[in-house]
């Protein structure tokens, strides 16, 4: 049966165990397999004929708010950034906690400033922080526990609560509540009157404490997804189309594939089209990384939401809204960020048979200080600082908020990669297999050299190879079109065009018979030999890598022209930097041997592969695999794409076909090789911060809880220990956001 894919957004979510009960609820579901990430409130479901609404109402059973995605903009907003409601209600309640707690806290640490009823006062600031600042986390908690569960926010609720009501039994029905009642501050748990001792300052405290890490992650979640929806927002809001001569300014979304756009220098462009009329330069920086113009003529592609910033272009839109590389950009990042590595997966296990066994341990540490004659205070702070501290909101963090910003910086850069899985795989990467056309080449060919026989000028020459090939599509053909374009001359009159597919062209130019092609074909099928001081100038060229055609025309050899692909300027640089990472490159190509070698010997590579069809890539992918290799493939074609899904890490050129890039792991937007290394290098630094998140998240859990149960905490402490923990996670992850390419001298 056929597999949809359905995003849902989640409500109700405030711990990592809330979105770990989704996923087994959803998972539950006979031919559904779903993933649900706690940072960015998504759940990514496969399902195999299961209805939306038998999806959203298994949510809501489980006692959250499940619901379809709007649609994502991908044109700049109208106004500025919208007001979250919740993070701004977030903020408030932690304001107020915080001004009535600290107040509550001093009074109890410090006995000389603790006058007679100062309990009293103290309570009657305390009770608010306890019922309406704590009040999610008892919502929370109630939720949960009403379906048979138990998460984080369970054992929050059960502590605060617990400090509270140790305290109010405390002051109605003990000694607390006696007028000039003294308390002093221990870290540890003390000895004495149980019904003596107050722990107002716990329960108000660990409120604030928890409020300001809840309210630094959702502020960082905010921030982690800035960079996803700043790219969602680079598009244009109106394009000029041009319709019979007439010009209108329209919404982008009126646009349809077919519609001509006039885009001046200074204007963003609309949409994704090939320019028909004009030259400039357009500024692709915004999303590609590179921070030069790159020059474009009519017949190229551009890419809606870049910069012109050169001359007046005429653009034919060819896809718009949802279609665009803009809008595929935004899914690519939004389903990295969705996802999740194997070991957060290992974390999520953990989690979600974490609260229930803490829960124990707190009734373990309470009891066992009770039975070895420890104090109830003793006893008490023990249980409610195991059940504080042990909270494992880092570890739900420790994934998702550095695939935010990891993946998010990567958009910045030009860099699209698909999720946490891949980060896994360019660590053990040790090969790189390149492609050589489009990928280290510009994959455009020019004319190299223009060498003549006696009695032929060069422009001459070029002038009726040039018309005699004005018919070909053939990229050489093309090549040398183009050139003559740059030495202008009369146009040739043309006619009885014919093509000779595999080795030239044949035409009647000015009233003479011009052949263009192979110098074998000319000498074979034409009578046309090379003249002899020729011979070794065609050798030298095709040793080098270049393709030689032979002109003629009235039956006599005129001169040959050497057309080539050039090497991308960045090339030998990203090799460098590839051995650098430990990788060991490999080209790879359909080209002949002497062009192979060629460009092999310009970037730096040994190992060549040339005259390798579709087919021979793909079992060079899998030779080098059952050698023990680990591969990454760099390719841009249609020929590529088997390859590309076959490697361990498949990298595309974004300048490159559909397919290519379908079948890839990471798109290089900008198509410079050099982005392929800045690719590595960002997932690699990724994958450490997730796997320095998660050791933190774990190693502070193992080693916090027996601290706490054998009484050497004081709750005050485990709650501000757990906050920072979290905190830790989230801004050890926003260091990715200054992550930067290499310093390369080509740029």
């Amino acid at each position: 049966m056929t597999m949809t894919d359905v995003n849902l957004d989640i409500g109700g979510m405030t711990c990592a165990s809330c979105a770990t009960r989704i996923e087994r609820k959803l998972n539950r579901i006979e031919g559904v397999t779903a993933s649900v990430n706690y940072a960015t409130e998504k759940a990514r479901v496969q399902t195999a004929g299961v209805e939306t609404a038998d999806l959203i109402a298994a949510v809501e059973a489980a006692g959250y708010t499940a619901a379809l995605p709007a649609p994502v903009p991908v044109t700049a907003p109208a106004d500025g950034e919208p007001v979250d409601a919740e993070l701004l209600g977030l903020r408030r309640r932690l304001l107020v906690s915080a001004a009535l707690a600290v107040p509550v806290v001093v009074l109890s640490m410090v006995p000389v400033l603790q006058f007679t009823n100062w309990q009293w006062f103290a309570l009657m600031l305390a009770a608010p922080v306890v019922v309406w600042g704590a009040w999610p986390f008892h919502r929370a908690a109630v939720v949960n526990a009403r379906h048979g569960a138990a998460t984080m926010d369970t054992l929050i609720s059960v502590g605060v609560i617990a400090a509270f009501g140790w305290s109010l039994y405390a002051l109605f029905f003990g000694h607390a509540g006696e007028p000039g009642m003294r308390m002093s501050f221990q870290v540890t748990g003390t000895a004495g009157n149980g019904t003596s001792e107050l722990y107002l300052e716990v329960a108000s405290a660990v409120t604030v404490f928890i409020l300001a890490g809840r309210y630094i992650e959702a502020r960082t979640k905010k921030q982690s997804g800035a960079a996803l929806k700043a790219l969602l927002a680079l598009g244009a809001k109106d394009a000029t189309r041009e319709r019979a001569g007439v010009e209108e300014l329209v919404p982008v979304g009126s646009l349809l594939p077919g519609d001509r756009i006039v885009v001046r220098p200074g204007e963003k462009i609309a949409a994704d089209g090939l320019i028909v009329e004009g030259n400039s330069a357009v500024d692709a920086s915004m999303l590609t990384g590179e921070s030069v113009p790159v020059e474009v003529h009519s017949g190229d592609r551009v890419v809606g939401a870049t910069i012109n910033v050169g001359g007046r272009l005429l653009v034919e839109v060819t896809r718009v809204g949802a279609d665009t590389e803009l809008a595929r950009m935004g899914r690519l990042v939004e389903e990295a960020q969705s996802g999740k590595a194997q070991a957060q997966r290992l974390a999520d296990r953990v989690s979600a048979v974490f609260v229930p066994v803490v829960i124990a341990l707190a009734l373990i540490a309470f009891a066992g200080w009770l039975l070895i004659g420890g104090s109830v205070e003793t006893a008490f702070a023990a249980g409610v600082a195991t059940l504080i501290i042990a909270c494992p909101c880092a570890l739900g963090l420790a994934t998702p908020t550095a695939l935010l910003v990891g993946t998010g910086r990567g958009s910045q850069l030009g860099i699209l990669i698909r999720g946490p899985q891949v980060l896994e795989q360019t660590r053990t990467v040790d090969t790189i297999v390149l492609d050589k056309t489009g990928t280290i080449t510009t994959g455009k060919m020019t004319v190299a050299t223009v060498e003549v026989a006696a009695g032929t000028s060069p422009d001459e020459l070029v002038r009726y190879a040039a018309a005699a090939e004005e018919g070909s599509e053939h990229p050489i053909g093309r090549a040398i079109v183009a050139h003559s374009t740059s030495h202008p001359s009369d146009r040739a009159s043309v006619e009885a065009f014919k093509g000779h597919p595999g080795h030239g062209v044949q035409a009647i130019v000015d009233g003479r018979l011009v052949v263009v092609g192979q110098p074998a074909w000319l000498s074979d099928s034409w009578s046309i030999p090379t003249p002899p001081e020729l011979l070794s100038v065609i050798g030298a060229s095709e040793s080098a890598g270049v393709t030689v055609m032979a002109v003629g025309w009235d039956g006599v050899f005129r001169g040959i022209i050497s057309v080539g692909d050039t090497v991308k300027s960045s090339s030998a640089d990203a090799v460098a930097e590839f051995v650098a990472l430990g990788l060991r490159p490999v080209l790879l190509t359909g080209d002949n041997a002497g062009a192979a070698h060629a460009v092999a010997v310009q970037v730096g590579i040994s190992e060549v592969h040339a005259s390798t069809t579709p087919t021979g890539k793909l079992a060079l992918i899998r030779s080098l695999q059952e050698a023990g290799r680990v591969v990454a493939m760099v390719g841009d074609g249609v020929n590529d794409a088997a390859a590309l899904a076959a490697a361990d890490l498949g990298i595309a050129m974004g300048t490159g076909t559909d397919s290519a890039i379908a079948a890839s792991d990471i798109t290089i937007v900008s198509g410079n090789l050099t982005g392929v290394a800045d690719a590595i290098r960002l997932s690699r630094r990724t994958l450490g911060t997730i796997k320095a998140n998660l050791f933190w998240a774990f190693a502070y859990n193992v080693a916090a809880i027996p601290i706490a149960m054998l009484g050497l905490l004081n709750p005050l402490f485990a709650g501000a220990a757990m906050a920072f923990s979290s905190v830790f996670v989230v801004t050890n992850s926003l260091r990715l956001r200054s992550f930067r390419p290499a310093t390369r001298e080509h740029r």
